[in-house]
């Protein structure tokens, strides 16, 4: 469960890494307040949500099980083997 949080975070958190590289290339001030605007700010807070939101969707739709199937938890069977759990 905590992998996609981090997950979650690193995709909120790219943006304002790709700008601060992007300052440091073009060696201006990284921490100078004037290299960080408001319209900047806001921007990179827009373009975060965009990145999480369509990430939750794309997990949403796109992972786990097919519609309609049954999961069979892992078991011991008849001969005292361990078969791990399957979607049917």
């Amino acid at each position: 469960m905590i992998r996609p949080i981090f997950t979650e975070i690193a995709l909120f958190l790219a943006p304002f890494v790709v700008y601060a590289a992007f300052l440091i290339a073009t060696r201006a001030g990284v921490l100078d307040p004037k290299s960080w605007p408001l319209r900047h700010l806001a921007g990179l807070v827009i373009a975060s949500l965009i990145l999480v939101i369509a990430s939750f969707f794309l997990l949403a739709h796109f992972s786990g099980a097919p519609p309609g199937s049954t999961y069979v938890p892992a078991h011991v069977d008849a001969s005292g083997r361990f078969v791990p759990g399957t979607t049917q």
